[in-house]
């Protein structure tokens, strides 16, 4: 027997259409908040921050490349990890698909981790992807945008999506811890100001994979981290043998 409810196509039909008004209210409620986004006051960035990238060394502003608006994607990749984090990982996977998009809409993208330049393109290759990186290793950049937190912080209560957290053990604190999160900026006339930046779920939107699974019979059904990175899933799961049924 199936473990769900069953109906008929019109009770089905019936359903849906209750469901697309309250989809329908979620989106316009999204718009609504998308307005506000753009209407938050900017804060000028006054000071100076070095990145490396590929052609060089280079500024917050360099990081336009020519165009009014950036995006930057803390990937949590810290200066002693020896892979990047999984969960950024799997959101990057879906960045390639969007680099050209933002670039020919008067926005430059970059991810940007503390983890050394060289090690962020070894790793880049090995999960095949080409959207442009930069490492601030030696900068504060992470650590002013709420992205990196000494032990220092750890211990006093560091503040991480606009919040407050509880100080930490000494004992359990080993050094700098690296977090997820977005930044947004913008140039006018040589001036760069801060716009926008979310952490933590609210990343939610810019994980390609759960807007699908969102949409998936069981849901994004995950009691557990179950993602890992791209080239460690068991090769029986992704030609789709897990999903045949077993005595």
């Amino acid at each position: 027997m199936p473990s769900h409810p069953i109906a008929s196509r019109d009770d089905w039909l019936a359903a849906r259409r209750a469901l697309l008004a309250e989809e329908k209210e979620l989106t316009r409620r999204s718009d609504e908040l998308a307005k506000k986004r753009v209407a938050l006051p900017w804060v000028a960035v006054g000071k100076s921050y070095d990145f490396q990238t590929e052609t060089g060394p280079a500024t917050l502003a360099d990081l336009f490349q020519g165009r009014s608006q950036l995006l930057i994607y803390h990937f949590m990749y810290g200066p002693d990890y020896q892979a990047g984090c999984p969960s950024c990982s799997a959101i990057a996977d879906g960045f390639d698909g969007t680099v050209a998009h933002f670039q020919n809409h008067d926005v430059s993208f970059w991810a940007v981790s503390r983890a050394p330049l060289d090690r962020l393109l070894t790793y880049r290759d090995r999960m095949g992807w080409e959207f442009p990186w930069a490492s601030s290793l030696g900068s504060d950049f992470n650590f002013d945008f709420g992205v990196s937190f000494t032990a220092e912080q750890q211990r006093d209560g560091m503040t991480y999506n606009f919040e407050t957290e509880g100080a930490q053990n000494p004992e359990a604190v080993g050094g700098e811890v690296e977090m997820p999160g977005m930044s947004s900026f913008v140039i006018e006339d040589g001036q760069v100001y801060h716009c926008y930046s979310a952490y933590a779920r609210g990343l939610d939107a810019m994980w390609s994979v759960y807007p699908w699974l969102d949409r998936a019979p069981l849901g994004r059904n995950e009691p557990e981290y179950w993602w890992r990175r791209q080239d460690e899933y068991p090769k029986a799961l992704a030609s789709g043998a897990c999903c045949q049924n077993k005595d």
